[in-house]
């Protein structure tokens, strides 16, 4: 069922990222997307949502795949050689200072604190670990902290909006008025796992939820503990500590 989903287009990748050794034979340069198939009833759901070209509003437990499934989607899609996209952006908070001036360095040493679990989802995702190097040297790939999404429009583009839970409500709704023409986005996170402290900034998101649930456009799939497939422990794990109320 979603064979066309979980395949992308070879011939992008004989045209793109394959070269000719001395004596003229193709070598290829090794990016080739693994094939995802979803384990879950909500995974499956997405695959479902995203195939019916829905925006995305994915929350719940941790360990659930929400944003595996979501970078492997929107890959799939904009490598694929009839894509209308150019590019997946990925947009995540700097929490907990909102300032990445307390990190040593400049823009794009301090930012890329925060990109670590994309280069381990990428690496899985391609079996190379400088995959996402590569797609962001080819312009395939663009990550963007909420401290410079300000004063920008996102055309042509899958954006996908991780820990959402870290941003308060004027950033989410920065983002989201950020998107211009021909573009998916995809909201990820889990509002129980919030690194805010105070009560009206976790608040936001939740508001937040309320007014992309009334939109026709958007799909809205809470992901529980049944959906979690990082491994027996952490499903145990969340299983107790929600048993005892602890939602942090």
């Amino acid at each position: 069922m979603y064979t066309n989903l979980s395949i992308v287009d070879e011939q992008f990748f004989d045209e793109k990222f394959t070269r000719k050794n001395k004596k003229g034979k193709k070598v290829n340069t090794g990016l080739v997307l693994n094939k995802i198939k979803p384990i879950t009833k909500n995974q499956v759901r997405t695959f479902i949502e995203y195939a019916d070209d829905k925006h995305l509003l994915l929350s719940g437990s941790a360990g659930t795949g929400k944003t595996f499934i979501s970078l492997y989607l929107a890959t799939n899609e904009i490598l694929s050689n009839n894509s209308t996209k150019d590019k997946l952006v990925i947009v995540r908070s700097v929490v907990p200072t909102r300032d990445m001036g307390f990190l040593p360095g400049n823009q794009k040493e301090k930012q890329k604190a925060y990109e670590a679990p994309y280069y381990r989802i990428y690496s899985e995702l391609f079996r190379r670990g400088d995959a996402y190097e590569c797609l962001k040297g080819r312009g395939k790939v663009d990550f963007i902290t909420t401290s410079f999404i300000r004063g920008i429009t996102i055309n042509d583009s899958i954006v996908v909006v991780d820990e959402c839970q870290n941003l308060n409500y004027h950033e989410l709704d920065s983002i989201i008025t950020r998107v211009g023409n021909n573009c998916k986005i995809i909201f990820c996170g889990d509002f129980r796992q919030s690194d805010f402290e105070r009560d009206n900034e976790r608040k936001g998101f939740v508001d937040f939820m309320k007014i992309i649930e009334s939109i026709r456009d958007f799909s809205s799939i809470a992901f529980t503990e049944s959906d979690i497939v990082r491994s027996d422990l952490v499903r145990d794990y969340i299983i107790a500590k929600q048993r005892y109320g602890i939602y942090t």
